[in-house]
């Protein structure tokens, strides 16, 4: 009686979480139920995909697209997925090459100075810069909080000087469990900000780094730069070193020396690994489990998102470990270039996109291995009480809140989406991700091995679902 009510109280509260009033959820048929009771308790026991995530982060390391990391763990994902069983298919793409040089800053010039010393600003160069000269950029500093304080200043205080967009991430926001609508709003000065700043005549652009922890640690990221503005070095500075500067900078003026030489490469060639376990009785339609294999350089891409990765992996091996085969295709794919580029999901988009009719779901797992919560899912409205059933099997783990998403869900999935395939996104508790995140930090020890496990067991559960219900999610 008391597990009844429990699960029912589970059932009730996804229900309010998505909006919707729904009176009664699908019924799945009994043995299916089962099965996905037998999915859970067998992901939760298992060590496999942890030993995949120790062998992508520790054996692999950095992989980001088109360094020898990257094609060396296209190669291993796919020799793996070949051993248990399913069809493996590389999927070309044309991926960005982008290689990290010298990066150091130092303030040679501030109010209170000891006589010569200079003291060093910790920072790195954002995912796509331009280089300094090898002998680097010395030049006045301005601090600005927001693009209405920099476009305040103009072109007469800003041209010749290095900006520094001091934009603090929200931490607040992220402790009450937005962590990602934080991210959200900071990140953008790290997309735009030196083609902002360029167009008022600076010659550098730094930003705060965009995270929740102050570990004094610089936070990569992808930069992209306007086609009507000049191409300027651009970098993010630890938490600790923007403060700094924001303080030097109200009491008298402030020099920096900044050297950062990265190159940009032609493109490389890469790939999507696509591994197939092929359906019993429609195996034209497609089960997409998916996270992207590629990573920043800094640390070894253990949350991110390597994690995502071996949850996917983890779906094909509990399947050829239990010996079940789908009625429905289920269809891993190890994304590509989703960190600087996006160009994996999108020529996946392209190459499959006239088979979008036949993708019953996307889901895809890209915001670390906290304590699994649920899933979103941008699905239609009335769809949603065909993912209760599984939120109600997932109770037993916390992760049975099903969030109803007014658009597209995950990076990698969205060109998918955007042609109709309902897309689902693996949710967990997303508190602490930022404090790693594009960080030298992120490494294998920030994963909690149980986490792993119930992350992986939600996709497996939302997996076989839907791969075997009688009828795909209405569309």
């Amino acid at each position: 009686m008391q597990r009844t009510f429990l699960l029912f109280l589970s059932f009730f509260l996804a229900t309010i979480a998505t909006g919707q009033q729904q009176a009664k959820p699908v019924q799945y048929p009994p043995q299916l139920t089962a099965e996905l009771v037998k999915l859970r308790d067998t992901a939760m026991q298992s060590d496999y995909a942890y030993k995949q995530l120790a062998h992508l982060s520790h054996n692999i390391g950095p992989r980001l697209s088109g360094s020898a990391g990257a094609a060396k763990a296209v190669e291993y994902v796919a020799d793996e997925m070949r051993k248990l069983g399913a069809e493996v298919t590389l999927e070309k793409v044309m991926v960005p090459h982008w290689v990290r040089g010298v990066e150091t800053g130092e303030l040679v010039s501030y109010t209170g100075q000891a006589p010569t010393t200079t003291q060093k600003v910790v920072l790195c160069a954002l995912g796509g810069s331009v280089a300094t000269s090898a002998e680097g950029i010395t030049a006045e500093v301005v601090v600005v909080n927001n693009y209405d304080e920099l476009n305040a200043l103009g072109k007469d205080k800003v041209a010749g000087k290095i900006v520094l967009f001091n934009v603090k991430y929200d931490k607040q926001k992220a402790m009450d469990g937005h962590s990602f609508e934080a991210y959200g709003e900071a990140v953008v000065y790290r997309g735009g900000g030196a083609s902002a700043a360029a167009k008022l005549g600076a010659v550098a652009a730094l930003v705060r780094s965009v995270g929740s922890a102050d570990f004094r640690l610089p936070h990569t990221g992808a930069m992209n730069y306007a086609a009507d503005a000049p191409k300027i070095p651009s970098g993010a500075v630890s938490a600790e070193d923007a403060e700094m500067m924001a303080d030097l900078v109200t009491q008298g003026p402030v020099k920096m020396h900044l050297v950062m030489t990265p190159q940009t490469l032609p493109d490389a060639e890469s790939y999507n690994v696509i591994a197939d376990l092929r359906g019993t009785e429609h195996p034209e339609q497609i089960v997409i489990v998916s996270g992207h294999l590629d990573s920043w350089d800094l640390g070894t891409g253990s949350i991110d998102d390597g994690a995502g990765v071996v949850h996917a992996m983890q779906t094909i091996q509990l399947l050829h470990q239990l010996g079940w085969k789908p009625k429905r295709t289920i269809r891993f794919i190890a994304w590509m270039n989703e960190e600087n580029g996006e160009r994996g999901g999108t020529a996946y988009a392209k190459d499959y996109g006239s088979q979008a009719a036949n993708h019953v779901v996307a889901i895809e797992s890209d915001s670390g291995s906290g304590h699994a919560l649920g899933f979103d899912a941008n699905v239609k409205p009335s769809s949603m009480e065909y993912l209760y059933p599984v939120a109600k099997v997932l109770a037993a783990i916390g992760a049975n809140i099903v969030n109803h998403a007014e658009g597209p869900v995950e990076a990698d999935i969205s060109g998918m989406q955007e042609l109709g395939v309902p897309g689902i996104g693996v949710s967990n508790d997303g508190r602490t991700y930022f404090h790693y995140h594009h960080t030298a930090a992120d490494t294998l020890d920030k994963v909690d091995p149980k986490e792993l496990q119930e992350n992986c067991a939600v996709m497996a559960t939302l997996a076989w679902a839907m791969a075997n219900l009688k009828e795909g999610l209405p569309r």
